[in-house]
């Protein structure tokens, strides 16, 4: 085994990476003015007991820990198997939430199964729409199927600052920077998601979805003070 697997399937290591990136997310997000709108609606569904599922863009996951109220709910969230997704997994569970991890080696079934379960048991579920590997800002069918099952609401939410590191990734990722000014936003998806979908209609609701998402996502970003960015 090389030099360079072996530090990346170290435990320790991956203890150390996940305790300074959590560290720094506190950081930076208690240095900075961050504005909440829109989140009455999801925190109403909430605090009557009902999980929702939860959309984001991968590119803006990073601070899902400040957009979702854990003293209202249980929260699962979907990560990838693999060691960056782990390493996501394991930094979300130092602030309370729960991970389902995605493998390409496990059925989407066998998936579904496991966050209808979770969804049963009162978790809210997050999920990055384009994730885990893209393309950036395509919308998957699959909170329509969670929605179409449950019968539980969808939530769009983003997040943006006016100081903030943006990566050279697929999806260009995006970290805040300590001492900014920030804003976070909820919006709840409007469309009607019924049992009995076909093709044609779950395609349209998918764009709805995308647009939904887009359009909070360049929301936060202007009411940041930062252009929109969609490349």
């Amino acid at each position: 085994m090389s030099l360079r697997r072996r530090l990346a399937d170290s435990r320790r290591l991956n203890r150390w990476v996940e305790g300074l990136i959590a560290g720094y997310l506190r950081f930076a997000f208690a240095t900075s003015r961050w504005e909440r709108t829109g989140f009455e609606a999801m925190e109403a569904e909430l605090a009557k007991g009902e999980p929702v599922i939860f959309c984001v863009w991968h590119q803006r996951l990073i601070l899902s820990p400040w957009m979702f109220d854990t003293r209202l709910g249980k929260f699962c969230s979907l990560t990838s198997s693999a060691r960056a997704g782990r390493l996501v997994g394991q930094v979300l569970g130092r602030f309370g939430f729960d991970t389902v991890p995605m493998s390409s080696h496990k059925r989407h079934v066998a998936l579904s199964r496991e966050v209808l379960r979770r969804i049963g048991d009162g978790y809210t579920i997050g999920i990055a729409v384009d994730g885990p590997r893209g393309p950036a800002r395509v919308a998957s069918t699959v909170p329509l199927v969670w929605a179409r099952s449950t019968g539980k609401r969808i939530f769009v939410l983003s997040w943006s600052a006016r100081r903030r590191i943006r990566a050279w990734s697929w999806d260009r990722f995006l970290l805040p920077l300590p001492f900014s000014r920030g804003v976070m936003m909820c919006r709840a998806f409007s469309g009607e998601v019924p049992r009995g979908l076909d093709v044609d209609q779950t395609e349209e609701l998918r764009l709805r979805l995308q647009r939904a998402l887009d359009d909070v996502t360049d929301a936060s970003d202007m009411a940041a003070g930062r252009r929109r960015e969609r490349g």
